[in-house]
C-alpha cells in the first residue's frame, strides 16, 4: 500500500514538474518577446532552459546517489519555487535569463533524484508499469502546461502565470516531503574515486545498454529537428492551418500516453531492450510514412502511431537503465542520460531550420523520421551480436567448490 501511495506521489510530482516547465517556457517566451522584440533574446532563453541540464548532470547525479534522494528532490523543489516566484517579479532581460538558468539548474538536481526514487518505490516486478505511468504523467503535464499558460496569461498577465508556476514547484516539494520511500546512499560506492564520467560509463559500459542508449540519442539528432519542420509542413504543404497543427500535436501526445500506459508491462523483461529499439523504429516510421499522402488524415494517423512508439520506447529505455545499472548509481546514470538527450536535442533544433531551408518541410520530415528507423536497426543489429554472450553470462552454471577443493 505504501509503495502504491509513493508511486502516485511521484507521478504527481512528475506531472506537476512537466506542467510547470511548459508554463514557464511559454510565459517567459511571451514576456521576453514583449520586452525585447528580439528572436535572439528568445533563443537565449531557450538555451537557458536546456544548457544547465547538460552542464550540471554530473552534480545532479552525484547528489542523487550521495544524499538520500527524497531530500534532494525536496530541497531542489523548494529552491525552484523560490526562483520561480522571483521570476514573476523581475523585468530586466538579464535577470530573467539568470533566473531561468537557475530554475533549470534546479531541474538538473531534481530529475535524477526523481528517476532514482522510482525503482526504489516500485520494485522490480512493477518497474515497467510504473515507468509507463511516470511517462504518461509527464506527457499530461507537457500537454496541460501550454493550456494553463495561455489561460493564466489571458486572465492576469505573465505575472499571474509565473506565480502559479511557483506554486506548482511548491506542490512538488509537498509531494516529496510526503514520500515514505527512502533511498539512502552507499557511501563506499560514491566515494571510491568516482569521476564526472561515472554516469555515462554506467550506460555505455553495459553491452545491452550501449546499443539502446546510442540508438535513442542518435535518433534524437534527427527526430527533434522535426519540431522546426512540422509547422511549415502542416500550414504550407497540408494547408491545414493552426487547427491542423494543434491536431497533429494532440495525436502524437495521445499516442505517447497510450504507448506509455498500456504496453510496457506487457513486454517480458528479457525482451525490453529489443522492444525499445523496435518502438524507436515505429516512432520514426510513423512520422516519415505519413508524408507519402500529404493529407491531414494520414498525418494524424502517422503521428498517432509514431506517438505510441515514442511513449513505449521512453518507458522501456528508462526501465532497462534501472534494471541494468547498479542501484547505487541510478542517479548518475539517469543524469547522464538526460544530459546526452538534451545535448542531442540542442543540436537537432539548430539543424532543423537548415533542413527545412535546404530540403523543404516535407523532405525534412522524411529525413527526421528515417533517422530513428536507421538508428533502431543498427541498435538491433548490435544487440543481436551481444545476445550469445549475454545468454552465456546469464545461464552459465555456477560452479560450487567440491569438498576436497575447499
Amino acid at each position: 500500500m505504501s509503495a502504491r501511495r509513493d508511486l502516485r506521489l511521484l507521478a504527481l510530482a512528475v506531472g506537476l514538474s512537466a506542467a510547470g516547465d511548459m508554463m514557464a517556457l511559454i510565459t517567459l517566451s511571451l514576456r521576453v518577446h514583449d520586452l525585447t522584440g528580439s528572436a535572439f533574446a528568445v533563443s537565449a532563453l531557450f538555451g537557458a532552459t536546456m544548457l544547465p541540464i547538460v552542464a550540471l548532470a554530473p552534480l545532479g547525479g552525484r547528489l542523487a546517489d550521495g544524499v538520500e534522494s527524497s531530500r534532494v528532490l525536496l530541497a531542489a523543489s523548494v529552491a525552484q519555487a523560490l526562483v520561480a516566484a522571483a521570476l514573476a517579479l523581475v523585468d530586466p532581460f538579464a535577470a530573467i535569463l539568470v533566473l531561468t538558468a537557475l530554475l533549470t539548474a534546479g531541474a538538473a538536481i531534481a530529475q535524477p533524484a526523481e528517476f532514482a526514487l522510482l525503482p526504489a518505490a516500485a520494485g522490480p516486478e512493477r518497474l515497467a508499469a510504473a515507468s509507463g505511468r511516470m511517462e504518461a504523467a509527464r506527457y499530461a503535464g507537457f500537454a496541460a502546461g501550454p493550456l494553463l499558460a495561455a489561460g493564466l496569461v489571458a486572465l492576469g498577465g505573465t505575472t499571474l502565470a509565473l506565480m502559479v508556476n511557483a506554486a506548482s514547484f511548491a506542490a512538488v516539494a509537498v509531494a516529496a516531503a510526503a514520500l515514505r520511500t527512502r533511498r539512502y546512499p552507499e557511501h563506499r560506492a560514491v566515494a571510491a574515486g568516482e569521476d564526472r564520467r561515472a554516469g555515462l560509463r554506467s550506460l555505455l559500459g553495459d553491452r545491452v545498454l550501449r546499443p539502446v542508449v546510442l540508438a535513442a540519442v542518435g535518433a534524437l539528432l534527427f527526430i527533434s529537428a522535426s519540431m522546426t519542420a512540422e509547422v511549415f509542413y502542416v500550414k504550407d504543404v497540408l494547408g491545414a492551418g493552426d487547427a491542423g497543427y494543434a491536431a497533429m500535436f494532440a495525436a502524437w501526445t495521445l499516442g505517447m500516453v497510450f504507448g506509455a500506459l498500456a504496453l510496457p508491462q506487457r513486454v517480458p523483461p528479457a525482451a525490453m531492450a529489443a522492444v525499445a529499439l523496435a518502438a524507436l523504429a515505429v516512432q520514426g516510421a510513423g512520422m516519415a510514412a505519413q508524408t507519402v499522402w500529404a493529407v491531414l488524415p494520414a498525418a494524424l494517423a502517422g503521428y498517432l502511431i509514431g506517438g505510441v512508439g515514442h511513449g513505449l520506447k521512453n518507458a522501456l529505455v528508462r526501465t532497462v537503465i534501472a534494471q541494468r545499472v547498479a542501484a547505487a548509481a541510478h542517479g548518475r546514470a539517469f543524469a547522464a542520460y538526460n544530459a546526452v538527450r538534451n545535448a542531442a536535442e540542442l543540436g537537432a533544433l539548430g539543424a532543423g531550420g537548415l533542413l527545412v531551408g535546404a530540403l523543404g518541410p516535407r523532405n525534412a520530415l522524411v529525413l527526421a523520421g528515417l533517422g530513428p528507423v536507421v538508428a533502431a536497426l543498427l541498435g538491433l543489429a548490435a544487440l543481436r551480436h551481444q545476445w550469445p554472450q549475454e545468454r552465456q553470462r546469464r545461464f552459465a552454471p555456477r560452479l560450487q567448490p567440491r569438498p576436497h577443493d575447499a
